[in-house]
């Protein structure tokens, strides 16, 4: 029998369910999407457009300031390219798995023009065991930042995106991201090391969903590379996380940050797919 495919359609409520379903057939992979919907709870807003198979959902679509497929096979990437292709100037990237964002790409690059970068070699990579219980050097720094240190933190967080990204996190007013950073603070997701009365140590618990936690914004102050102090405070901050907050660790790395990859292995990472990320 032949699967019947819908057009897209936004989701709401009722598919609050099926949408986290959708996700957890890969929960690393699919960890942004679900800690947005949970965040947002059963009245999530219309950012989510979902293709069903019969009643069944069958592929999802985050489309707000990122765009990132869910579990989207050839006719869904058909389906949300259909969807996305006047809405340019609203997204700033797109990430998620390589196969699906490269895919969809492939299909919106002639409608949106050139993008500023496109890294479709991201290692994807996970960590389960405490670094304790591997014998691993924690730095006793380590601690969640206080919401009295936002003010040292906001630059940190701006430094690291400027030069992961290539331009700053605002133009103006701080208002925003200052509110970006300060819930993420909050919340105990920001992990830091103080000396001085600044920030030269600093990694979020980005998403979190169900039992993984994605590590995002690590950044050590530039006059502290190369010291040996990123490898033993990625280890504090992911004993903390396992100890406290999920107990499955994953991050996304760029495949050409050798350093970077080299501190993460250390730290019992282990690649368990690839993503893609399009920034705009």
């Amino acid at each position: 029998m032949l699967r019947t495919l819908s057009a897209a359609r936004a989701l709401g409520p009722a598919d609050f369910d099926a949408a986290l379903d959708l996700c957890a057939q890969d929960p690393m992979v699919n960890v942004f999407v679900a800690a947005r919907l949970m965040e947002g709870g059963p009245a999530f807003s219309s950012a989510l457009l979902g293709v069903e198979s019969g009643r069944r959902l069958r592929s999802a679509c985050w489309m707000s300031a990122n765009v990132v497929p869910v579990c989207a096979d050839e006719h869904a990437l058909d389906v949300f390219a259909g969807k996305l292709r006047r809405k340019r100037r609203r997204c700033s990237s797109i990430f998620g798995d390589a196969d699906q964002v490269l895919g969809l790409w492939s299909r919106l690059e002639s409608h949106w023009g050139d993008a500023r970068s496109v890294r479709s070699n991201q290692p994807m990579m996970a960590v389960t065991t405490p670094p304790l219980c591997a014998g691993a050097d924690i730095d006793p720094r380590v601690r969640p930042a206080r919401m009295s240190e936002l003010d040292l933190v906001l630059p940190a967080a701006a430094h690291m995106f400027t030069e992961e990204i290539g331009y700053p996190p605002y133009v103006g007013s701080d208002r925003d991201y200052r509110r970006m950073v300060g819930s993420l603070i909050r919340a105990g997701h920001t992990f830091v090391i103080v000396e001085d009365g600044r920030v030269v140590f600093k990694a979020d618990v980005g998403s979190l969903a169900g039992n993984v936690a994605q590590v995002q914004g690590v950044w050590v102050a530039p006059d502290h590379r190369g010291h040996g102090l990123a490898e033993p405070a990625m280890n504090a901050v992911v004993q903390q996380i396992i100890d406290e907050i999920a107990p499955t660790v994953t991050l996304y790395v760029n495949g050409y940050n050798e350093p970077a990859l080299r501190t993460y292995t250390a730290c019992g990472f282990r690649q368990v797919g690839r993503f893609a990320t399009v920034i705009l």
